[in-house]
């Protein structure tokens, strides 16, 4: 009776895990694409150069690997040729644990993107996780035939089943890179309080590890005994830290950031001038036109770009973009917005608005989301 039920157990868990795993990936293929290129970075400079290989077709990758894993979640709660699948989950697992084991022990990927952005992992956390798949797994493989002794649906049905379940997840991924995620679990998502995401929701504490005689010391203030040696700090709450601490916006005459907390600013985004989808600008700088030929309510629009000051120059004048433009890091750009070029409307330092180039609102849809 116990090996049944266990049985049954790590069935619905591991099928139900897979499938919410690749469901969450598959909501957003961007941003798993690019976790799979700082693996490959990484991978390439420990190992060998060969992974650079696979950096230009990380996208296609995280779509595969997200659908992969929905497939066989499935694939496993329907029965689906049970045995090629449990061995697919093991060996799939196994090349995860790894990963993350790596990962943790060599502090190289400080989140495996295992669940995206809806659940942060510690690379030790993400290890555990993989560690109890991989045990649950081995019970399905030992007793797999108790998973065969109950009803089930007949093999064409599984199979439909399957074969379906493909095509749709293929399909979300695809939709989710066109357009922006299905749900956006990251900072800069619609109704964030950009400034208040700045600043800690609390003081932070510390914890001050010293040593004196050899020996290590933890003082919950900085002690005043200058016979002590200061060797780290540790924040005991780092949880009511700022959630945004790299949005910085600058020009060769300063910084700019607080400027754009005030009103409203449409923000366009060009992460790489070298990538960025040159037709969508021409249904960009008709909405620039239209909020420039309609400034009630006023909305200022401002292009923002990680590219070269040189680079970017010369990519205006292609796309005739006319708008004061300001840099910001890549990374917090790929954060803000997966699309090349995207949207994000404030009102006074609230995302109210945000679009893929593929989804460029009208001048009505902009007023009515800062109208009074």
């Amino acid at each position: 009776m116990l090996p049944r039920l266990l049985s049954r157990f790590a069935w619905v868990a591991v099928g139900g895990l897979f499938i919410f795993s690749g469901l969450i990936k598959l909501n957003d293929p961007v941003g798993t694409a690019i976790k799979l290129e700082e693996y490959f970075e990484v991978f390439s400079s420990d190992f060998s150069p060969v992974f650079l290989v696979f950096k230009p077709y990380a996208l296609y990758l995280s779509i595969f690997l997200s659908t992969l894993e929905v497939v066989l979640g499935v694939a496993l709660l329907v029965r689906w040729r049970l045995k090629t699948v449990l061995w697919s989950l093991f060996f799939l697992t196994l090349f995860f644990t790894f990963l993350t084991f790596y990962s943790a022990y060599f502090n190289k990927v400080t989140d495996c993107g295992c669940f995206g952005d809806a659940i942060k992992l510690t690379p030790w956390q993400s290890f555990g996780k993989d560690v109890a798949l991989l045990v649950l797994l081995v019970v399905l493989l030992a007793t797999q035939r108790h998973l065969l002794s109950f009803a089930r649906m007949k093999g064409s049905t599984t199979g439909t089943i399957v074969l379906v379940t493909t095509v749709l997840s293929v399909g979300m991924g695809v939709y989710a890179y066109l357009h922006e995620p299905y749900l956006d679990f990251r900072a800069y998502r619609v109704g964030a309080n950009i400034p208040k995401l700045m600043k800690p929701s609390a003081p932070l504490r510390y914890q001050y590890i010293m040593e004196k005689g050899g020996e290590e010391h933890i003082f919950d203030t900085y002690p005043t005994d200058t016979t002590f040696k200061f060797r780290k700090m540790v924040p005991q709450n780092p949880e009511d830290g700022p959630k945004i601490t790299d949005f910085n916006v600058w020009n060769d005459q300063g910084d700019f950031t607080q400027e754009l907390f005030l009103g409203n600013r449409l923000l366009v985004l060009v992460k790489d001038v070298s990538k960025a989808d040159q037709e969508s600008f021409k249904e960009i700088n008709a909405l620039l036109q239209g909020l420039e030929k309609n400034p009630s309510p006023k909305v200022v629009p401002v292009v923002i770009t990680s590219s070269s000051s040189q680079d970017f120059d010369v990519f205006r004048h292609e796309v005739n973009l006319a708008a004061p433009y300001f840099f910001a890091d890549a990374t917090v750009l790929k954060t803000m917005i997966r699309a090349n070029p995207g949207l994000l409307l404030f009102k006074n330092g609230v995302v109210v608005g945000k679009w893929h180039h593929n989804d460029v609102p009208t001048l009505q849809e902009v007023q009515k989301l800062v109208g009074n």
